[in-house]
């Protein structure tokens, strides 16, 4: 039975994610600063700690749990929050940190703290935002910072590869965990927005031994939003 950690685990992509590999026999160890997480791990027969994914200590809680609950890590799957928003130039030096800290440092320092541990190999999924493609100035740090995640995910899969330690970005654009306004649908092709259990289905994939082959890689999921060749 394989282990899958999860953060950012208590809504929306993160809380489908859960649920979509409780379902297919993974053990969970989830995250969240929700105090919610625990009733949530004990619904999925899981564990839980309760922290942020900007939080390098509570990353570290989080992997140690894992170890002694599990004795193993198979499977990470990198959810975090949102990035401030604002004006380019009037986004202050500490919300380019910020940002930078919720959507890049924290797939940096988790790989730090699991490589270790999955010597037999592993997947490591990170859930970005189709703005790694095709930059907003709707969303300037996350767009800068996950397009950064981008070119991180090539090294790791270049340094790593060899060891069957996978790394892939999935790249969403507008899910309904978040409701988007008539104006942006009707610029999807698909004229709806994603839902996080597409996004979910899309993770398991690339977290199993399905996509064994692949790592290193940006996969939209956005109703075919992104132009960009």
């Amino acid at each position: 039975m394989k282990t899958a950690i999860i953060t950012a685990a208590s809504k929306g992509m993160g809380l489908a994610c859960a649920e979509k590999l409780a379902k297919e026999g993974y053990q969970l160890a989830i995250l969240s600063r929700s105090s919610e997480i625990h009733d949530l791990a004990d619904k999925l027969g899981g564990i839980a700690v309760q922290g942020s994914t900007d939080n390098e200590e509570d990353l570290r809680r989080l992997v140690d749990a894992t170890m002694e609950t599990y004795g193993q890590i198979d499977v990470v799957v990198n959810n975090t929050g949102h990035p401030p928003k604002g004006e380019l130039l009037e986004l202050t030096d500490d919300q380019w940190k910020e940002g930078f800290d919720l959507a890049l440092m924290n797939v940096i320092r988790m790989s730090r703290l699991v490589v270790s541990y999955m010597k037999g190999g592993g997947s490591i999924v990170n859930i970005s935002t189709f703005g790694a493609k095709e930059p907003a100035l709707s969303f300037p740090i996350s767009s800068v910072a996950r397009t950064a995640l981008s070119s991180f995910t090539k090294l790791f899969a270049t340094k790593y590869g060899a060891s069957n330690i996978r790394m892939n970005n999935v790249l969403p654009g507008f899910i309904d965990s978040y409701k988007a306004d008539q104006e942006t649908i009707n610029q999807i092709p698909m004229l709806r927005q994603g839902t996080p259990e597409e996004v979910a289905d899309l993770v398991a994939f690339l977290a199993s031994d399905k996509s064994e082959y692949i790592t290193g890689q940006d996969f939209l999921i956005d109703g075919g939003l992104v132009k960009s060749i």
